[in-house]
């Protein structure tokens, strides 16, 4: 297949060109764009995204944790600043932007360190909106706010039931409806845009199938649906995002369009692997899905279909393409991370 992707260059320039609607939104942005938390698994391609679109200066801030990161950044064009967005004397001294990409939260380790993920995803949202009370603010939220939805439904849309299960989805949604009781009171124009589970090679959910499949290790089938989007796509989207901020906040689920069965889709991955996959458990009745149609209805659908997500993933297991090692916990219907 011509189309795969057989090193980390290409698949950065993958998820990182920008499309004609990319360009054309981001020329049309009025000041500078801050990332906050550009050091995570979705900040580098964001913000090399913005820099290739043309956007007149990306800053990007974060602990940076991994001076690799920061040091590529900078490489293609990314202005940065180390800062702990906790640290108030940090905060303060943070540069002025017009438009603000809120990707900063605490999710992997949050069952063990529950004070950090609550200070992080509940606290946080409400020091960013005093901050920035003058900015358009695009804040990534998560889809694990809603209730498990019954898989028939095709999943919650933004008027859904709220039922976050364990701590982490709790202080998720805390922190939105800080978030939005500052959007009112200040005139913060706010998007929210509740993510559920952006995939690329070396991480996501059919990364986790695929290296099952591939070491022989059973698939647990208790959280037997799932949605997925292409991070290149979920990175497409929230750039384009700022037009839509409003007060009252805007809220928006973002995935791909498919409610995908965790049985079928490791199937469909163990025929490219040509290896059998593993299963124990089995379906329940209802998962943790999202309806993301109000969003299509704005900016389109996403162009990269699992079907391509399935043919990359599988090829970059069989060539031993580096892993995140960041399991996604996709499965935990306890809502442990």
């Amino acid at each position: 297949m011509p189309d795969l992707i057989t090193n980390e260059e290409m698949l950065i320039d993958r998820m990182t060109a920008p499309s004609p609607r990319v360009v054309e939104a981001v020329s049309e942005l009025d000041g500078d764009v801050v990332i906050l938390g550009v050091g995570g698994k979705m900040g580098p391609t964001l913000a090399e995204l913005l820099v290739r679109a043309g956007a007149r200066r990306v800053i990007g801030v974060s602990r940076f944790s991994d001076e690799k990161v920061r040091t590529y950044l900078e490489t293609v064009g990314v202005e940065t600043v180390q800062a702990d967005l906790l640290d108030e004397a940090d905060l303060a001294r943070l540069p002025d932007a017009a438009n603000v990409l809120f990707l900063a939260g605490f999710k992997f380790g949050a069952t063990g360190n529950t004070p950090m993920t609550w200070a992080m995803n509940a606290w946080l949202p409400g020091r960013i909106m005093r901050r920035y009370a003058g900015s358009r603010i695009v804040y990534v939220s998560s889809g694990n706010v809603y209730a498990y939805s019954p898989i028939k439904d095709g999943g919650s849309n933004e008027d859904a039931e709220i039922g976050p299960v364990g701590e982490y989805a709790q202080s998720r949604l805390g922190g939105e409806r800080i978030a939005e009781h500052l959007c009112v009171e200040q005139g913060t124009p706010l998007l929210i845009a509740r993510l559920f589970y952006a995939t690329e090679l070396r991480y996501g959910i059919v990364h986790d199938l695929a290296r099952k499949i591939h070491d022989g290790v059973p698939i647990d089938l208790a959280m037997g649906h799932v949605n997925q989007i292409w991070q290149g796509d979920a990175n497409s989207y929230l750039s384009r995002m700022f037009p839509f901020c409003s007060s009252p906040a805007t809220i928006l689920n973002m995935t791909g369009p498919d409610t995908l069965s965790v049985r079928e889709m490791a199937r469909a991955l163990g025929r490219r692997l040509e290896s059998e996959p593993l299963f124990m458990g089995n379906e329940s009745e209802t998962a943790l899905l999202g309806d993301p149609r109000r969003l299509f209805d704005r900016l389109g659908e996403p162009e990269i279909p699992i079907e391509r997500i399935a043919d990359w993933v599988a090829h970059w297991i069989r060539i031993g393409g580096r892993s995140l090692d960041k399991p996604t916990g996709y499965e935990s219907r306890a809502g442990s991370f």
